[in-house]
């Protein structure tokens, strides 16, 4: 065994409770060694002889670790615990003073105990999620008495501009909600929809007001009921990293200078108050004059948005927040809106923009879950351009999982696209077969899939700002077939509880042939998804033991039959196509 391999630490991602009496435990090895790992455990306080044990399995493997996991039942809530690693003719013990031959002198790892606010909880209901994201001025219009002067025509043909506004609105939303429903989402993310002079809201002037173009309190109230009445939940987007200069607090600072009550919620080097030709204080970004940065760890600033953030909730029934630029707001903020949030709606959904390994804002005391753009570069490196093979990719994405609890893993706001990213279709050069493939596996992999408006039907986009075109409306010019397929993806994972719930295992990764297959099981129930990543036609034999012999596999998509003979299953299947294998009996109706 290689020690230098080894790691284990007793906080997350390496050591969570799930539930007030269990622990989930990590442990990483060098990649190929698979050695038998087991926990030996006990009550801190008890004697040493009695102890307790549990085989960790394999789980995932990255680029360069294994990483075996199991639960350890806490009913005292304290423990002690070290692992026991047998290998190639030899057992080491790893605990809290290293690794070493004598359990002895390995030390014990200790989790002193479980507090109710240590539990790592994600709303049940997420695990269920496929998520629509709608930018509001370019999605649908309801009401075109609600225009912003010098509004574009509606058209996908014309590539916006960054001051391009379009019309939609919060009406034009109702109006789709039955298209929403028929697609087969039940959670909607709005970017923001607050009072701003621009049309992505981003630079917030007033977070107590409804942008007019897009409508008032009572017809946001309506969106929300509807979306309810069709089963679908709804977010909000918000901005407390910074706001527009139209901020009450700011235009306050401006008039008064130093004078100003509210000289503190913002970082001003000197006064009077600058803008142009360079601002003279802290913004977001790089000198975006008109977005000033908030200093959120003032607590007079964290009192205002957490009334924001809890006035939004009460006052339409919103069911979560998406907060933008997240990693750059103060820890102590997000810990305390989590509270605040929690105690008027447990079941509430908190979601952070942060592009980058997210752990730490991961640990039960900030969000639920983050975009999850290492996702979207994985999927996009592998079936859209192809720079990843499929060694590579179960790589990467194993990495992404075991940076995160499990159950935050499962949450995760799985993306292919964004109003700030290139289309996904449009990376993939116009080839659908390379969206569907990713859309198949989008759907079936554990996390939140995230459509982002348009893309079930087709829609490109290059960068920002030509990714947030209006939407399609005309049938004739969408891709009814892709809009087809998306519809039957969110039937299915609908349908089928492992790909919503079930623990993920890698089945095959072939970075010759292009085969990716992995595993999805929740209680008895498995599912296998094959996807061939390649322009060839191909035979694959793959291990078939978690179905008993004579099953028959069946592709949800094409219904074709595979039967499971040796505990293997043959497949043919051509190039860039995606295959659902599911036991029989549970889509018979369906065929």
């Amino acid at each position: 065994m290689l020690l230098e391999a080894i790691d284990h630490r007793p906080e997350p991602p390496f050591a969570y409770p799930v539930e007030r009496e269990k622990l989930q435990v990590r442990i990483r090895m060098k990649k190929g060694e698979r050695i038998q790992c087991r926990v030996v455990y006990g009550d801190r306080y008890d004697p040493e002889e009695d102890r307790k044990e549990e085989k960790l399995e394999w789980v995932a493997a990255d680029e360069r670790f294994d990483w075996y996991e199991g639960s350890i039942p806490v009913p005292t809530r304290r423990v002690r615990y070290v692992f026991r690693l047998e290998g190639k003719g030899c057992t080491l013990w790893y605990g809290e003073k290293g690794i070493t031959p004598k359990r002895t002198r390995a030390g014990v790892f200790q989790y002193p105990y479980i507090h109710v606010e240590e539990v790592i909880r994600v709303p049940d209901w997420a695990r269920d999620a496929v998520v629509y994201q709608i930018f509001p001025d370019r999605f649908a219009k309801g009401d075109p008495d609600r225009d912003p002067e010098g509004v574009m025509p509606w058209s996908a043909d014309t590539r916006p501009q960054s001051d391009s506004f379009y019309g939609g609105d919060l009406r034009g939303i109702i109006d789709r909600m039955p298209y929403l429903a028929d697609l087969g989402v039940n959670l909607l993310y709005l970017t923001p929809v607050f009072s701003s002079p621009s049309n992505h809201k981003y630079d917030t002037e007033d977070y107590y007001r409804i942008d007019p173009h897009f409508g008032d309190v009572e017809i946001c109230r309506e969106m929300v009921e509807t979306a309810h009445r069709y089963g679908i939940r709804v977010l909000f987007d918000a901005v407390f990293n910074h706001c527009g200069a139209g901020f009450f607090a700011f235009r306050d600072v401006r008039e008064k200078g130093e004078s100003s009550l509210y000289k503190d919620w913002f970082r001003i080097r000197d006064f009077p108050v600058v803008m142009e030709p360079e601002p003279n204080y802290e913004t977001f970004a790089q000198n975006i004059s008109g977005m000033p940065k908030l200093m959120t760890h003032r607590a007079e600033v964290q009192d205002y948005f957490l009334e924001v953030a809890e006035h939004w909730i009460r006052e339409v029934g919103i069911d979560g927040w998406r907060l933008d630029v997240a990693n750059e707001v103060d820890p102590e903020f997000w810990r305390a809106f989590r509270r605040r949030v929690k105690s008027i709606r447990p079941e509430s959904l908190i979601v952070g923009e942060i592009w980058h390994d997210a752990g730490p804002w991961l640990r039960g005391d900030q969000f639920d879950s983050v975009m999850n753009y290492p996702f979207r570069e994985a999927v996009l490196s592998f079936f859209a351009t192809g720079e990843l093979d499929a060694e590579e990719f179960d790589a990467r994405l194993s990495a992404a999982r075991m940076a995160v609890p499990e159950p935050v893993a499962f949450a995760m706001f799985n993306l292919l696209s964004s109003h700030d990213t290139e289309r996904f279709f449009t990376l993939c050069n116009g080839e659908s077969q390379r969206l569907r493939l990713a859309l198949l596996f989008q759907m079936t992999y554990p996390g939140i899939p995230m459509l982002y408006y348009g893309d079930e039907i087709g829609m490109q986009g290059g960068a920002d700002p030509d990714c947030r075109r209006p939407m399609i409306w005309e049938e004739e010019k969408q891709d009814r077939e892709l809009l087809a397929y998306v519809r039957k993806l969110t039937a299915i994972r609908r349908k089928c509880a492992p790909l919503r719930r079930g623990a993920f295992r890698t089945w095959s990764a072939d970075g010759e042939k292009g085969l990716y297959a992995f595993l999805r099981r929740h209680c008895e129930e498995s599912v296998g998804v094959v996807l061939n990543n390649s322009y060839g036609r191909q035979k694959w034999v793959l291990d078939a033991s978690a179905w008993e012999e004579g099953s028959v596999l069946i592709d949800a998509l094409t219904g074709n039959w595979y039967p499971v003979q040796g505990g293997v299953v043959t497949l043919s299947l051509k190039g860039k196509e995606g295959m659902i294998l599911v036991e029989t009996s549970w889509y018979e109706e369906d065929l």
